[in-house]
């Protein structure tokens, strides 16, 4: 089997997770928790995904009159925010509300209240372990997508006044306390001493051949870049052992790296976000190519079910057979609102993707700089590599685009210098450096390095 066709067999997987009967599992001998519930709205489907701390069984039913679906998880005990029920908000055409209790100890029930004539698959998934549910109205069938975008949301700028623009996309009613100070508060102090640091040679599978790219034959400058902080809004993304929420670690690295490039690469610096709101995978890319970017950059953190993992690894998109990239790129992909149809588009999308060596090229600086910098600090980080995976929010980008995992929120260590502001300077000054050194490659004008 060609490596393409075990790629779209996996993609199959990953897309049509969320439609798949569920099958029990044996009962689990420890009790569960309920972590997280997090919802998306797509013009057709609205999709829920129910987090536990491990695997789990669960039975699901309807009762009439009000029309509502629900959840039973035996052995698995409720801790949303440290509380043992939520009433969860959501008004869409779909689904009005989300309830959840511990109805007994150790029984968590969780109620979706629906619209009249809703239809529900559920499945269950790992790494983490996870309940999917997409609700569809039951009698219409899913018509054609369209191919045309409507107009993309405004990107997000830090204007000289230092005011924030609103970043036009829809935020759910109730959103999840941050876990961290105010971005807009934090300082970021720009140094001018130049680093003097022996960098390791580039990872193997980030070297390229003697072919030269038309970005250099042409020797192209970079003077616009995407800065996307993963997540946002109710979309919280990983959560630390001690309540660290991705979405926030992410959006001030971001801020921080944005300062450092503005005032030392003089380059103009764009954000998909710069508070917490959410924002569709599609339309992070639409907004970087309606930017007219030169480099994209998705900024996130890592998961994993062992609590000692840690490191830092890049991402490029293209093809792969690596079942751990496939399982990362399937976590970071839930919030998509791509469906079955869409597979042969994706995949001619990513084959004739023109940007894949310049986007590998680019991961492999940032790569290289990032572990640099953690590894200052964390003694205990390991340099993962530059990869590749199939993430949506790369998909359809006309500039190099990579996205980098900046470490392992479960790992509780590292939780802790993620709280620590000078680390997150660290991090960011690390992520600068990946770009200068990128920029820099491009022409014969070297940029400043500092």
């Amino acid at each position: 089997m060609t490596p393409r066709l075990r790629f779209a067999y996996c993609l199959v997987f990953l897309l049509t997770a969320a439609s798949a009967p569920a099958q029990p599992l044996p009962s689990q001998s420890s009790a569960n928790t309920l972590s997280a519930i997090r919802f998306w709205t797509f013009p057709d489907t609205t999709r829920v995904v129910i987090e536990t701390s491990s695997e789990f069984e669960f039975r699901s039913d309807r009762v009439p009159n009000p029309d509502r679906i629900f959840f039973d998880l035996p052995d698995t005990s409720v801790r949303l925010e440290k509380k043992r029920h939520a009433l969860i908000p959501v008004n869409d055409p779909r689904l009005k509300q989300i309830r959840v209790a511990e109805t007994q100890p150790g029984l968590s029930r969780i109620v979706f209240d629906v619209e009249d004539s809703i239809a529900f698959t559920a499945s269950r998934l790992t790494n983490p372990p996870r309940l999917v549910v997409e609700l569809r109205k039951g009698s219409v069938s899913v018509p054609e997508p369209s191919r045309e975008f409507s107009p993309p949301p405004s990107a997000a700028r830090l204007p000289a006044t230092g005011k924030q623009e609103p970043v036009l996309a829809d935020a759910p009613p109730v959103l999840p306390k941050s876990t961290l100070p105010p971005v807009a508060a934090v300082a970021v102090p720009v140094t001018t001493q130049k680093a003097r640091v022996t960098l390791p040679p580039p990872p193997k599978a980030a070297r390229v051949d003697s072919s030269q790219s038309m970005t250099r034959v042409l020797g192209l400058k970079v003077g616009r870049i995407v800065l996307d902080p993963g997540h946002g809004g109710h979309d919280t993304g990983t959560i630390g052992p001690n309540g660290l929420y991705e979405k926030d670690l992410v959006l001030d690295v971001c801020r921080r790296l944005g300062a450092l490039i503005e005032t030392r690469l003089g380059a103009e610096v764009v954000y998909t976000r710069l508070d917490d709101t959410f924002i569709p995978l599609e339309r992070r890319t639409e907004m970087a190519n309606h930017e007219k970017a030169d480099l994209f950059l998705s900024i996130h953190a890592n998961s994993s079910p062992v609590a000692v993992t840690s490191g830092v690894e890049t991402y490029y998109l293209n093809f792969t057979d690596s079942k751990a990239a496939l399982e990362l790129a399937a976590r970071e992909n839930a919030g998509s609102a791509r469906t079955v149809y869409d597979l042969k588009d994706l995949v001619q999308q990513i084959a004739l993707h023109d940007k894949i060596e310049e986007s590998r090229q680019f991961a492999a600086r940032i790569q290289q700089a990032l572990f640099t910098a953690s590894a200052r600090v964390n003694l205990k980080t390991r340099d993962r590599g530059v990869r590749k995976a199939p993430f949506v929010v790369l998909i359809g980008a006309a500039m190099p685009s990579v996205l980098a995992e900046i470490g392992f929120v479960t790992n509780p260590k590292d939780e802790a210098l993620f709280r620590k502001p000078e680390f997150r300077q660290k991090i960011a000054e690390g992520l600068y450096q990946g770009v200068s050194r990128y920029a820099g490659t491009l022409s014969q004008f070297q940029v400043a390095q500092n």
